[in-house]
């Protein structure tokens, strides 16, 4: 209708994506998912710098990764998104803040009320207070972000819902700041930092809990990628035998300058103790989604058992804190109770 174009490949390569673009001369590119770690980490083009590329768009452009992805690509714009598809609110971070997901400025909050509440560690619940209303969450707390659904006398945005009336409920929670009204649950964890940005932490059943704290995976993720040698990571919570929660697993790959021994001391830098990966496994590659979000359900099935895995597999030491040999032995004693993580 405007005299566009669109240039679309049959399957994403990272090795050909920059010649793709210079060859089509195109001047933007979507992105979704993990595809600007996919840039970031391949060999370097000679075509990455002849590009004529005005802005990229997309979501789930990281913000450990944003500024040397721009800086690399000699990206000049990115705009990056949130919306969803049935979702009564979007954010759009034309500010180009890093890490970002965008803002709502304050005279236009009326008009797109969006907030974060707190919700109970244990069963994901929004927490409420005496009289029944949500708690609102503070600056730099995470807590599902939620929009509230317009009514002819107050602003909001549609939610028009499903075919399934009881899934349609499910997504709407009622009397959150004020009796009778009602706020769509987008059932993602978000957190608002200092000047206003929103900031995606992680879909809500990513998280886990282990020693009574909630584990994001999405953070873990980040400390993991930074360390020298690991390509790309995933983390999920695998059931322990008598213990409470989940405990935290991570599978990496990795590349030559890997060195497992390094790795409890820079976690130590960047997690709590809580959210440390307890099991971790070397893998040649992990699966993804036509959208480049990560299969890790199989992964969570498959648990911490050297018997029916392949790939080698560490365990935390309880006293030393280093990354060991997880073997069949040690498994027994994790299973028994001998071993207590």
């Amino acid at each position: 209708a405007a005299g566009g174009s669109v240039v679309i490949a049959e399957k994403f390569s990272a090795s050909h994506f920059w010649s793709d673009i210079v060859r089509h001369d195109c001047t933007l590119f979507q992105y979704i998912g993990e595809l600007c770690r996919y840039l970031l980490k391949a060999a370097p083009s000679e075509y990455e710098n002849r590009h004529r590329l005005r802005l990229v768009c997309g979501n789930g452009l990281r913000g450990d990764i944003w500024e040397d992805f721009q800086a690399r690509f000699a990206i000049p714009r990115i705009l990056e998104f949130y919306a969803a598809t049935e979702g009564n609110f979007s954010l759009f971070n034309v500010e180009g803040q890093p890490g970002a997901i965008g803002r709502i400025p304050p005279l236009l909050a009326h008009r797109f009320p969006a907030n974060l509440v707190k919700l109970d560690p244990d069963s994901g619940a929004p927490l409420r207070n005496e009289e029944g209303f949500c708690l609102a969450c503070a600056r730099g707390e995470a807590g599902e972000a939620i929009g509230r659904i317009g009514t002819a006398d107050e602003g909001g945005g549609r939610f028009e819902g499903y075919t399934d009336p009881g899934e349609t409920e499910k997504k709407v929670l009622r009397d959150v700041f004020a009796r009778g009204d009602a706020w769509f649950r987008t059932g993602d964890l978000m957190r608002i930092d200092d000047k206003g940005f929103f900031h995606f932490v992680d879909r809500i059943g990513d998280t886990f809990r282990w020693k009574g704290e909630n584990v994001a995976t999405s953070e873990v993720n980040d400390a993991m990628r930074d360390f020298t040698g690991v390509v790309d990571a995933t983390t999920y919570g695998v059931s322990v035998p008598g213990a409470d929660g989940r405990a935290g697993m991570s599978v990496i790959v990795v590349n030559e300058g890997f060195d497992i021994a390094a790795l409890p001391a820079h976690l130590a830098q960047r997690l709590p103790a809580y959210a440390r990966p307890v099991f971790i496994r070397v893998s040649s590659e992990i699966d993804t989604t036509e959208t480049f979000k990560q299969k890790k359900g199989e992964l969570a099935r498959e648990g911490f058992d050297p018997a029916a895995i392949s790939d080698p597999l560490f365990m935390a030491d309880p006293k030393s804190g280093a990354y060991v040999a997880l073997d069949t032995e040690a498994y027994a004693r994790i299973v028994d109770g001998s071993i207590r993580l």
